[in-house]
């Protein structure tokens, strides 16, 4: 690729984004919650089976 070329592909999405929406707040709002809710949910699920493995490692590595 060639300066010019990536000039132009540059000129092009400068443009692209400059002109774009900004989306709504509520959106990205929910997304946010949504997201946390799923880490969460998460969390409560295979926390205890983490804290498992980790203290696993941890008693063989105190062990050698």
């Amino acid at each position: 690729m060639t300066s010019s070329t990536l000039r132009q592909l540059a000129r092009r999405t400068a443009r692209r984004f400059r002109f774009e929406e900004r989306g709504d707040v509520p959106g990205w709002v929910l997304i946010t919650l949504m997201t946390a809710g799923l880490v969460i949910l998460i969390w409560a699920l295979a926390g205890p089976a983490l804290q498992g493995v980790f203290q696993q490692a941890i008693d063989r590595v105190t062990a050698f």
